[in-house]
């Protein structure tokens, strides 16, 4: 039941007509994917994740991307991997159930209607973890939706 409330489709981070990278969130996770360019060996591709910052490139080039991340990161659980021809980054959030408008500050920022979609999709992806017998993939917000950090005493931790 929790795969019904997974993100239905990836938000794109557009600059100059050209996809920069996407991304979608999770309660947990922030992941960003981005388009290799071809005939670049494997090796050369780097990704160093700090606790606010994440640096992407081609070894030897200056950065593709070099950006702060909107809110804290776990560098410990976050990670990246090449994919056929994408670079998935997964970025473990500091705070569980933080609504991320970005992953990088002042840049492809959601919309305030899709922000909130997406603090709604959380929250109930927070219900279905805290009550797995039940399924709220079709259950709806009437109105402002509660930040899922903090709504009922917050986010139980394991």
């Amino acid at each position: 039941m929790a795969e019904k409330l997974a993100p239905e489709k990836r938000h794109s981070f557009v600059h100059n007509g050209q996809k920069v990278f996407e991304w979608d969130q999770t309660l947990e996770e922030v992941n960003m994917y981005i388009n290799l360019p071809p005939n670049v060996p494997s090796k050369q591709f780097f990704c160093k994740i700090q606790s606010k910052h994440v640096e992407v490139g081609i070894k030897g080039n200056p950065p593709y991307l070099n950006h702060d991340l909107t809110s804290p990161v776990k560098t410990d659980c976050s990670f990246w991997t090449l994919e056929d021809d994408t670079m998935h980054i997964t970025l473990q959030k500091r705070d569980k159930g933080q609504t991320w408008a970005s992953p990088i500050v002042g840049e492809g920022q959601l919309d305030p209607y899709s922000t909130d979609l997406e603090q709604k999709r959380l929250m109930l992806q927070r219900f279905q973890e805290e009550n797995p017998g039940f399924d709220f993939s079709q259950a709806q917000f009437n109105g402002g939706c509660p930040d899922p950090r903090t709504f009922m005493g917050g986010i139980r931790s394991d």
